[in-house]
């Protein structure tokens, strides 16, 4: 270790069972920065993790006079739900939808939810996956459906496999949208790589279980000259607002550390295009957030935007290593993009 050091002057590592995780000042300096362009984290952030262990990836809706949070409960391998006034203080979280033993597809880990409600059904669509030192770290995405958000009837086969070259082995992170005018479901997922996924793809369908993805995939890569997201692009949101629909995602330096960006398109499809001043959210030296943020979830409010996240940190903790919690940050105007 001593002579890694030496050869790696001015680099930062810290070692986790058989892993390293390499820091440069360069990477230290575009990331330790918290936020950007107006948005502003929560002072008690987190919202939700502590006593539960890792929380993350989460879907939020505002419904019927609350919020009401789907999320990925690692410590119980499924995903979970709780209810809020505020969007800050969240209640106590019960399990929703739990792996399946009889399952070839979904029998280890459930998690990162997207659940919209249309014609009073519940709609879930959330990344099942297998076993990574079994199966290479598949992952599949599944469907499901409630009549109050919290009992959960499941379709056994999944409704999306990876099978494009760039996805490898693994698809996850569904974002879906429903929109009236087109009639369509819209889905924004993330593929390849059996850890943190490569890219962003996209699928269209009609009944929101039977997709047909966009032949050009992926939409969004990585940009290897932008520094922050030279690694790897993923897990996205997605909303359409005025004339243009806006992903918040997040982009990787390296594997292990990953900060939130912005970008617009016209038709949600083609042409993104990277907002100048991200990434908009990055990590705080010393808080929960320290080493990464990951999976942006947005909504809209009176005054201004709200967006959850999950922010990573490093414990001592031979069992968890890295825990996860959800955090919230603001945006007090109506513009998500300003020139």
């Amino acid at each position: 270790m001593e002579k890694d050091n030496k050869i790696k002057k001015g680099y930062f590592v810290q070692r986790y069972e058989d892993r390293f995780f390499w820091d440069t000042p360069e990477n230290l300096k575009v990331y330790s920065y918290g936020t950007r362009d107006g948005w502003e984290k929560y002072q008690k952030n987190p919202v939700l993790g502590g006593k539960y262990g890792t929380c993350f990836d989460l879907s939020v809706m505002w419904d019927e006079g609350i919020y009401k949070m789907w999320f990925s409960w690692r410590p119980k391998e499924c995903i979970a739900y709780s209810e809020s006034k505020d969007g800050l203080e969240w209640g106590e979280p019960v399990k929703v939808l739990e792996p399946d033993p009889e399952s070839e597809w979904d029998r280890d880990e459930l998690n990162r939810p997207s659940v919209i409600k249309k014609d009073g059904i519940y709609k879930m669509w959330y990344s099942g996956q297998m076993d990574p030192y079994k199966n290479e770290g598949r992952s599949y995405i599944g469907y499901a459906q409630s009549t109050d958000g919290i009992h959960w009837e499941r379709f056994s086969k999944p409704v999306m496999v990876p099978d494009q070259e760039w996805e490898l082995q693994a698809i996850m992170c569904p974002h879906v949208i429903y929109e009236e005018e087109s009639g369509l479901y819209k889905m924004w997922y993330s593929g390849g790589g059996n850890h943190e996924p490569d890219a962003i793809g996209y699928a269209e369908s009609k009944d929101g279980m039977h997709w047909k993805k966009y032949k050009s995939n992926p939409i969004l890569k990585n940009e290897p000259d932008i520094p922050w997201e030279r690694e790897k692009v993923a897990a996205c949101h997605v909303l359409k607002w005025k004339d243009y629909y806006y992903m918040f995602y997040i982009g990787f330096i390296h594997v292990d550390r990953a900060a939130i960006g912005l970008a617009r398109s016209k038709d949600g499809i083609k042409d993104w295009e990277r907002y100048g001043k991200n990434p908009i959210i990055a990590p705080d030296r010393g808080g929960f957030d320290e080493k990464a943020v990951y999976k942006p979830y947005v909504i809209k409010e009176e005054k201004g935007w709200k967006l959850w996240y999950n922010g990573a940190m490093y414990i001592e903790n031979p069992d968890e290593i890295v825990r996860e919690q959800i955090g919230t940050a603001y945006l007090n105007r109506e513009n998500l993009w300003e020139e």
